[in-house]
C-alpha cells in the first residue's frame, strides 16, 4: 500500500534544513488565482464539453476551484530554472522538481506563494518490496484449463473469470446489454506496463476504447513501460479473451493516468493523484478506479495516524471528495491492512464521498487481509467484491488469479459503468447509494464489508422505483430560514436517513433513524439556524428508496 504524509513549509523555514535533503520534488501552493484570463462564465475554455455535460445533468455548478493556476505564477517559478511536473487547479498549485536546494529561498519569497510540500526523493534502485501499492498478497496463481470450483456462463464465455463477476450479479447485467459502453473511467495506479499489446486488451484498442495516456510522475513518459499493477487493474475491468477472462465493463472508455512512482513512498504521489483526478474530470471521465491507500511514509514523520482517517483530513481525500463534487464516482481500494498492525482502512478509501471496496472470496467471506473501517459514525469501507484470487491478465499475457483489494475495487468500478449505463439520469451520489441498497448486508452493515457485497440487478430496480425525470421529495417552505418541512408519499417510513449537503457535496447536516407513523407524511427540520445562507441538496435515504431536493436557505 502506497504510504502519504503533509509537511508544510513556511516562509520561516531555514535553508539548512532543505540543504540536508537531496535533489526534491516539491508542492508550491499559491495564494489566490488572480488576474486569470479565465472565467466561470466561461467554462467552455478549460472544459471539455462532456465534463460541462455532466456538470449540468447534476445541477452542479462551476465554482472558483475549477478556474486554472495562474499562468504567471507558473512562469515566474519556471523562470529560476526548476522543472515543472503537474499543476493543481483545486489545490491552486505546482509540483516542481528542483535540484537546487537554495532556490526556494527565492520562491518562498514570491508574495503569491503561501506554502511549499516537500517530498523526498529516493533511489529509483530500491527493490521491488519496497512498493506497497495496495501489494497482491497471495502467490499468483495459474490457471489451468479446467474451471475447479468457478462456474462457467452458458450466456457469456468468462471462463474462469465468471465468478467474481457472477457474485455481483453482473453476468445478469451483461445480458440485459449493459456492458458500460458509453462510460469513461479513468484508471490511476503506477504503470500499464505491456497493455499496448497484450492479447487481454485487443478489444480495447481496436475499438479505440483506449482514449489516452498521461504520465503525471514523469511527463511524458511511455506508461506501457512501467510497472505492471495498473495493467493487471484495467484487465479486470476491461479484459476481453472469451473462454478466459472478461472484465466488468469490456464495453467502456479508459483513460490511464499513472500517478505512483514504483521505487518509493513520498508525498508528492498524492498531488499527482489529485492533478490526475483534475484532468480525468476535464476531460469528462465518469468513474475513477483507484487501487491506490495512503498510510504512512519512507520518512515516518511525514506518515498518517488512523485517526486521520477521518473522510476530509489527508490531501488525497480532500481531493477526492473534491472529484466527488464534480459529479464523477471514485471506488477506491479500502486497503490490505486487516491482518497488519495500521488495520484502518486507508486515504482517500476514508473520504465522504469515495465508494471504499472491501475484499471476499470467491464464497463471499471476507478477505483477511482486507482493512478493516468503521460502522458508527459512518460506513466504512462501504461495499465489498471478490479481492481473493481475482481472475487477471499477466504481463507475460497469461490469465492468472491474484489477491488484494486493489482487485476487488475495479470489479466494483466496471460493474457501477454498466449500472450508470442503464440508469444514466441518475447522479453519482444515487448511482453509489443505489449499490449500497443492493448488498447484502443493507440491514446490518459492519466495519469489515460495509452494506456487503452489491446486487447490481438490484440496484438498477432500485433506481427504477423513482421517475429519474422528478426523483424529488417535496420540501415546504422552500426557500426557508430556519425551519422547513419534508412531506413524503409514503405514510409508513423507518429508518430513514436526511443529510444536507453544499454544492461542493460536503455534508452539512445528518438526522439517522427517522421514522413515520402511520397517518403521519412529514417530518420537521429544524436546528439549521447555523447554516449559511446558501444552495443546498437535500437527500433522504431508506433502505428502499432515495429521494432528493434542492434546498435554498435565506439569510436570517
Amino acid at each position: 500500500m502506497k504510504k502519504i504524509a503533509i509537511i508544510l513549509i513556511g516562509m520561516s523555514l531555514s535553508l539548512l534544513s532543505l540543504a540536508q535533503v537531496a535533489p526534491q520534488k516539491y508542492f508550491i501552493e499559491f495564494t489566490d488565482k488572480n488576474d486569470s484570463p479565465f472565467s466561470i462564465n466561461r467554462p467552455e475554455e478549460f472544459l471539455s464539453p462532456r465534463a460541462l455535460e455532466r456538470r449540468q445533468n447534476q445541477g452542479i455548478l462551476i465554482d472558483q476551484n475549477d478556474i486554472p493556476v495562474n499562468e504567471n505564477y507558473i512562469n515566474s517559478i519556471k523562470n529560476l530554472g526548476v522543472t515543472i511536473l503537474t499543476r493543481s487547479k483545486w489545490f491552486n498549485g505546482i509540483t516542481i522538481y528542483c535540484v537546487n536546494h537554495e532556490l526556494m529561498d527565492s520562491i518562498l519569497r514570491f508574495p503569491f506563494v503561501k506554502s511549499v510540500t516537500k517530498s523526498i526523493e529516493l533511489n529509483n534502485s530500491k527493490p521491488d518490496d519496497k512498493f506497497k501499492i495496495d501489494e497482491v498478497l497471495d502467490e499468483v496463481k495459474q490457471l489451468s484449463g479446467t474451471n475447479d470450483m468457478f462456474e462457467v456462463s452458458t450466456s457469456f464465455n468468462y471462463g474462469q473469470s465468471y465468478r467474481q463477476i457472477h457474485m455481483l450479479n453482473g453476468d445478469s447485467m451483461h445480458r440485459m446489454g449493459y456492458r458500460g459502453e458509453g462510460k469513461i473511467i479513468a484508471v490511476l495506479d503506477a504503470g500499464f506496463y505491456k497493455a499496448d499489446v497484450l492479447p487481454a486488451f485487443d478489444s480495447l484498442w481496436e475499438n479505440n476504447q483506449i482514449l489516452g495516456t498521461k504520465d503525471f510522475v514523469n511527463p511524458g513518459n511511455n506508461v506501457f513501460l512501467e510497472y505492471e499493477h495498473g495493467m493487471e487493474v484495467l484487465s479486470v475491468m476491461g479484459g476481453n479473451i472469451p473462454g478466459q477472462l472478461i472484465g466488468t465493463a469490456p464495453k467502456a472508455q479508459y483513460w490511464l493516468l499513472r500517478t505512483e512512482e514504483k521505487a518509493s513512498e513520498n508525498i508528492i504521489e498524492e498531488y499527482n493523484w489529485v492533478s490526475a483526478a483534475e484532468f480525468a474530470d476535464s476531460a469528462g471521465v465518469d468513474i475513477i478506479n483507484s487501487s491506490l491507500g495512503y498510510t504512512t511514509f519512507d520518512d515516518t514523520t511525514q506518515s498518517h495516524q488512523c485517526s486521520d482517517m477521518d473522510g476530509n483530513t489527508t490531501p488525497v481525500t480532500k481531493g477526492a471528495n473534491l472529484a466527488a463534487s464534480k459529479g464523477m464516482i471514485i471506488v477506491n481500494s479500502a486497503g490490505n491492512s486487516g491482518g497488519s498492525s495500521w488495520k484502518c482502512i486507508s486515504a482517500p478509501a476514508d473520504g465522504f464521498y469515495v465508494l471504499a471496496i472491501a475484499s471476499v472470496d470467491s464464497n463471499g467471506i471476507r478477505s483477511s487481509f482486507s482493512s478493516t473501517g468503521e460502522s458508527t459514525v459512518r460506513i466504512k469501507p462501504n461495499v465489498a467484491a471478490m479481492g481473493s484470487f481475482t481472475v487477471l491478465s499477466s504481463s507475460i499475457g497469461t490469465i492468472v488469479r491474484r489477491s488484494g483489494t486493489s482487485f476487488s475495487s475495479p470489479l466494483i468500478a466496471g460493474m457501477t459503468a454498466c449500472l450508470w449505463q442503464a440508469a444514466p439520469a441518475w447522479s453519482n451520489s444515487l448511482i453509489m447509494r443505489a449499490i449500497e441498497l443492493s448488498s447484502s448486508q443493507i440491514s446490518n452493515p459492519d466495519s469489515l464489508l460495509g452494506y456487503g457485497i452489491p446486487d447490481f440487478p438490484k440496484a438498477l430496480q432500485k433506481l427504477s422505483v423513482e421517475n429519474p425525470e422528478n426523483p424529488e421529495a417535496i420540501v415546504f417552505p422552500n426557500p426557508f430560514t430556519t425551519v422547513f418541512k419534508v412531506i413524503l408519499e409514503s405514510e409508513n417510513v423507518k429508518d430513514m436517513t436526511l443529510q444536507i449537503f453544499d454544492q461542493l457535496g460536503r455534508l452539512k447536516y445528518e438526522r439517522q433513524n427517522i421514522s413515520f407513523k402511520a397517518g403521519e407524511r412529514g417530518y420537521i427540520v429544524n436546528n439549521v439556524e447555523d447554516l449559511p445562507a446558501g444552495n443546498y441538496i437535500l437527500r433522504l435515504s431508506t433502505i428502499s428508496t432515495i429521494q432528493t431536493a434542492k434546498l435554498v436557505k435565506l439569510p436570517l
